[in-house]
C-alpha cells in the first residue's frame, strides 16, 4: 500500500477527518473546516502577485485559535526574493503573535487556473517544521474545494529537521 492509499484510507473522502493536539488544545480538521480553508486559499490566488512565472498560488493558515491566516506568493524580478503563499501566510501569523498552527491548504496553478494538486517546496515544509508537530499538523493540497488531499506533515517531511533537533 502506497503513501496515497494509506492517507486515503485513513481519511476517506466522504469524511476526512484528522484532529491536532497542541499544547493541550484540540481542532478538529473535518470536510467543512477543510472546504472553508481551500475556499480562503482560492481566494488569495486573485493577490497573487506573478509577472514572471504566472504560477499563482495561495494558502490559508489555521490557527489553533480558530483564525485563519492567508498568504499568496509574491515574486520579485531578482527570483531570491520571491516569497511562496505558504510563507506568507506563516510569517503573518507569526507577526501577530500566533506560533500554534493546526493545518493549511494550498491551491495554484498556472494563471491562477487549478489543475493539478500544488505541494509546498522544501523551503515552506521547513518552516512549517520549526512552527508545527509533523505528525498533528495537516497540510491540504486540494483542486477544489471537494477535490483534495489531506497529509500529517511528516508524511510528506520525512525525518524533517526541527527545533527539537538543537536540544
Amino acid at each position: 500500500m502506497g503513501n496515497e492509499d494509506k492517507i486515503q484510507k485513513e481519511l476517506p473522502a466522504c469524511e476526512k477527518t484528522g484532529v491536532a493536539t497542541v499544547n493541550g488544545q484540540v481542532v478538529a480538521i473535518n470536510d467543512r473546516t477543510c472546504r472553508e480553508l481551500i475556499k480562503e486559499a482560492m481566494n488569495m490566488l486573485n493577490y497573487s502577485y506573478t509577472p514572471y512565472s504566472n504560477f499563482k498560488v495561495g494558502a490559508a493558515l489555521l490557527g489553533v485559535d480558530n483564525k485563519i491566516y492567508t498568504g499568496c506568493n509574491i515574486e520579485n524580478a531578482s527570483y531570491t526574493p520571491t516569497n511562496c503563499a505558504e510563507r506568507t501566510a506563516f510569517f503573518k501569523a507569526v507577526s501577530n503573535g500566533v506560533k500554534e498552527f493546526a493545518a493549511i491548504a494550498i491551491v495554484g496553478g498556472k494563471e491562477g487556473k487549478i489543475e493539478n494538486y500544488c505541494p509546498p517546496c522544501g523551503v515552506c515544509r521547513q518552516v512549517m517544521m520549526e512552527f508545527c508537530d509533523p505528525d498533528q499538523f495537516y497540510v491540504i493540497l486540494a483542486k477544489s474545494e471537494e477535490d483534495y488531499w489531506v497529509y500529517p506533515l511528516a508524511e510528506i517531511m520525512p525525518m524533517g529537521f526541527s527545533p527539537k533537533d538543537l536540544k
